[in-house]
């Protein structure tokens, strides 16, 4: 294959969710190289890291957000195309700790205190890295003085909270507070079932995100 041609296949299997060869899923796709071994062959072909990137990986998982977003795939679907976007990642890391291949930011993600949820923030976080971020994912039961002491360490960062529980609404206005009176310049954005637009703006959050892409949305507006 030429480097157009695997770049195209690569990007059919991280959409697709086609993790590696030995991979039985899709059937369609079954006994066929991954993401896992295009991303090598792509390498060993002289694909520039950030073409991989770039027109592969962001472009896929580009792809998958705005279909789940339309609800024509569901969690499961993107959890295999984010796992198949994260192999194919290991082989590009020693580019970006290099520097030879650059992030278009920090993004600061964590599920706020009081609350254990991690599905829709680990969704989040796999569909950004996707999008050529750099996530710092704090996990769960994340409490304000984790969120400072984190932007502390990355001050350009952009944070996220995400919560499922209604009851762990106030503590996320809580930590926005307590953010925005030390760091008033930072971007936070929110996302979780129980919170919308009307409770973003309530709160002093930045923006809001109903699903994965439209974080990535807003985060690529305030790089463009």
């Amino acid at each position: 294959m030429d480097k157009n041609e695997l770049i195209t296949k690569l990007t059919e299997c991280v959409e697709s969710g086609k993790v590696n060869k030995a991979a039985p899923y899709p059937p369609a796709m079954k006994g066929q190289d991954g993401a896992d071994e295009l991303t090598k062959k792509a390498l060993e072909a002289g694909v520039k890291p950030v073409e991989i990137l770039n027109d592969a990986l962001i472009t896929a998982m580009d792809r998958v957000g705005k279909k789940f977003s339309q609800k024509k795939i569901f969690v499961p679907q993107m959890l295999i195309s984010a796992k198949a976007m994260n192999v194919a990642m290991v082989h590009l890391k020693p580019f970006f700790q290099s520097g030879e291949v650059k992030r278009k930011g920090k993004f600061i993600i964590g599920t706020v205190s009081g609350d254990l949820h991690d599905i829709g923030k680990n969704l989040v976080s796999m569909i950004v890295e996707g999008a050529g971020w750099e996530v710092i994912d704090l996990g769960v039961d994340v409490k304000a003085t984790k969120f400072i002491e984190t932007i502390k360490e990355h001050p350009d960062a952009i944070v996220g909270l995400s919560a499922l529980l209604t009851t762990t609404m106030p503590n996320m206005q809580q930590i926005v507070a307590e953010i925005k009176s030390q760091f008033p310049d930072v971007k936070l954005i929110i996302g979780g079932a129980p919170v919308n637009e009307d409770f973003k703006n309530e709160i002093g959050a930045d923006g809001y995100s109903p699903d994965p892409q439209s974080a990535v949305s807003y985060l690529n507006s305030l790089v463009a």
